[in-house]
């Protein structure tokens, strides 16, 4: 599915305006399908990734998969970077690099970005993960976009 540049930033000024982002999400596929949620508090964006038994990798512990922690904060720094340039495009990933520092267990996952350097072409953004409290992330994340 293709989305116009108009229409996209209509879905961005409204959940800038409303503080609602589910229509925005619902715009970025695999984002909707993760079942990405998306809440301001004050300043800060905060996404979340809901208990999915179908995110799960590794039954034995249970733990979520991998790629889908990667997935999930690739698509959060997208979301992101497009509510912090007020954008009318889908950024377009460069590189995305992950340390995975503990288990992503089976349980509510939670993630924040913020944009260390955004030019006229390319943005940077660091991405942190976490599950039980933000000074026990399970992962962190660099990425970088080219902006049109």
């Amino acid at each position: 599915m293709t989305m116009g540049a108009a229409t996209l930033q209509k879905l961005v000024e409204q959940a800038l305006a409303t503080g609602v982002y589910g229509p925005l999400v619902e715009a970025v596929p695999y984002a909707s399908m993760l079942g990405i949620e998306v809440e301001q508090h004050g300043e800060e964006i905060l996404f979340s990734l809901p208990t999915n038994r179908d995110l799960i990798g590794n039954p034995v512990l249970p733990a979520i998969h991998g790629g889908v922690i990667a997935g999930f904060m690739e698509h959060a720094a997208v979301i992101h970077l497009m509510i912090f340039m007020k954008s009318a495009a889908f950024p377009k990933i460069i590189d995305f690099s992950i340390d995975y520092l503990r288990a992503g267990l089976h349980r509510d996952t939670f993630a924040t970005c913020q944009v260390w350097r955004q030019g006229r072409r390319v943005g940077n953004v660091a991405i942190t993960a976490w599950q039980t409290r933000s000074s026990e992330p399970i992962a962190t994340a660099r990425a970088h976009f080219k902006l049109d």
